[in-house]
C-alpha cells in the first residue's frame, strides 16, 4: 500500500489520478487532496476517499467543507493547506498537479518533508529548477515526472547509461493551429485555440499546447529533470501523439515510448514506480495505425517555443521571467485582452527588459514574478 497526496485532484490530472486508485484500492490510498474552487467535486472525493487532509483556496469553501465532510477528514484553506497537504505525514508520494507557479513552494516543501514527488506541475522545474533539484539532491528525493513527454524520456533511460546520450527529442502533437499559417492563426477565436486535437487537459495548458509555450516550458523541464543543455534537446511535431518521446544514443541508437493519448498511463507510472502494474485501459494496435508522421518544428509561426530555447540559455532568472509572463498573459487571450501573437511580442519585450540573476530562494523568485506582473499589465494597458 502506497499513501499518496494529490496537490489538485479536482484538475484533469487529478481526477485521472484518482480513476488510477480506483483500480487499484489494495495499491493505493490517498492521505490528502486539495482543490482550488470546485468544492462539490472535492466534496466528492472526500466521500469518496476518506483523505485525512483536504484544502481547498477559499475560506468560506473551507467552511462549507466542515460543515458537509464528516470529521474523519481535517479541512484546511489556502496556501497552508496546500503545505499541510505536501507534507501530510502518512504521505509517501506528493502528486503535485497544480497549474503555474504556485506549485513551485509546495514541490520545494514537499521536498524538504522528504516526499517523493510525482510532478505534473512542470513550472516547479521551469521558474525554479535549480533550488528544487538541490533541494532533492539535499533530501535525498527522487522526482518522477508525470507529463508524458518526460514519463517517456525517464522510461527510455531505465538501466542506461545517461552519459552516453546524445539528445532527446520531445514530441508535440502541435495542437489545433499546426496546419494554418499567421495570418491565419492570429485571426482564430480563442474557443478555437481551446479544442485540442488528441488531449482533454485545463484551460491554461491547452492554450499553451496552441501556443506551443507548453513545449516550450518541457524543453527547460527537461534540461533539469535529465542534467542536459540545450543542444541535446530537440522538439519534433508528432500529431498522432502515439510516440510520446525519444532519447537518441551516441552509436545513433533511438529508444521511443509508445502508446495511445492516455494520461493515467504515465501517472500510474509515476506513482507506481519502480513497478509496473495493470492498467484498464485500450492498447495500442500498431497493425491499425496506417502512418506515423514527423515535422520540423515551426518556431517562426510559433514563436514561444523559441522564447522558451532563449530563456533556457541566459539561465537564472529568465525562466521564470518567460512562465510568469505567460501566465499573465493567457487568461488575458481567452478574454480577449491581447491577440495569439501579441502574447509571443510581450513576452519578448519582459525579457528584454530584465536583467537575469542567480537566485536562492522561493521569495526571490516571487518577486521576479510582480515585477513581471508589472510589466505586462503596463504593457496591456498601453494596448
Amino acid at each position: 500500500m502506497k499513501n499518496i497526496s494529490i496537490l489538485g485532484s479536482t484538475g484533469s490530472i487529478g481526477k485521472q489520478t484518482l480513476d488510477v486508485v480506483r483500480q487499484h484500492p489494495d495499491s493505493f490510498q490517498v492521505e490528502a487532496m486539495t482543490a482550488h474552487r470546485n468544492k462539490d467535486l472535492l466534496l466528492e472525493q472526500i466521500y469518496e476517499f476518506k483523505p485525512a487532509i483536504a484544502s481547498i483556496t477559499s475560506k468560506e469553501d473551507a467552511e462549507w467543507l466542515k460543515a458537509n465532510a464528516g470529521s474523519e477528514t481535517t479541512i484546511y484553506h489556502g496556501m497552508q493547506g496546500i503545505i499541510e497537504a505536501a507534507t501530510c505525514t502518512a504521505a509517501d508520494l506528493v502528486l503535485n498537479s497544480l497549474v503555474g507557479s504556485m506549485g513551485l513552494l509546495p514541490t520545494c516543501q514537499a521536498i524538504k518533508a522528504g516526499k517523493t514527488l510525482a510532478l505534473a506541475n512542470k513550472e516547479s522545474l521551469v521558474a525554479g529548477g535549480s533550488l528544487v533539484m538541490k533541494l532533492a539532491k539535499i533530501h535525498n528525493v527522487d522526482i518522477l515526472p508525470v507529463d508524458s513527454e518526460h514519463s517517456a524520456i525517464f522510461q527510455c533511460l531505465r538501466g542506461e547509461n545517461t552519459r552516453q546520450v546524445s539528445r532527446i527529442i520531445l514530441t508535440a502533437s502541435g495542437g489545433p493551429f499546426r496546419t494554418l499559417d499567421k495570418n491565419q492563426i492570429e485571426s482564430m477565436d480563442p474557443s478555437c485555440a481551446l479544442k485540442h486535437p488528441n488531449w482533454s487537459m485545463g484551460q491554461k495548458i491547452t492554450i499553451d499546447s496552441a501556443t506551443m509555450m507548453n513545449k516550450g516550458l518541457e524543453v527547460i523541464e527537461a534540461k533539469w529533470l535529465f542534467n542536459l543543455n540545450s543542444n541535446q534537446i530537440d522538439v519534433l511535431i508528432h500529431p498522432e501523439s502515439i510516440i510520446h518521446s525519444m532519447v537518441e544514443f551516441v552509436d545513433t541508437s533511438v529508444i521511443a515510448q509508445l502508446g495511445l493519448p492516455d494520461m493515467r498511463v504515465p501517472i500510474q507510472f509515476a506513482i507506481s514506480y519502480p513497478e509496473r502494474i495493470p492498467l484498464k485501459t485500450e492498447k495500442l494496435n500498431l497493425s491499425s495505425l496506417s502512418q506515423l508522421n514527423f515535422e520540423e518544428a515551426d518556431m517562426d509561426r510559433f514563436p514561444n517555443l523559441k522564447l522558451a530555447f532563449n530563456a533556457m540559455d541566459i539561465g537564472g532568472t529568465m525562466p521564470c521571467v518567460l512562465n510568469a509572463a505567460n501566465e499573465h498573459l493567457v487568461p488575458m487571450y481567452l478574454e480577449g485582452k491581447v491577440s495569439f501573437y501579441q502574447m509571443a511580442h510581450i513576452i519578448e519585450k519582459t525579457m528584454h527588459k530584465h536583467k537575469s540573476f542567480v537566485y536562492e530562494s522561493v521569495q526571490e523568485l516571487h518577486e521576479v514574478e510582480e515585477w513581471v506582473e508589472e510589466q505586462i499589465n503596463a504593457m496591456v494597458q498601453e494596448l
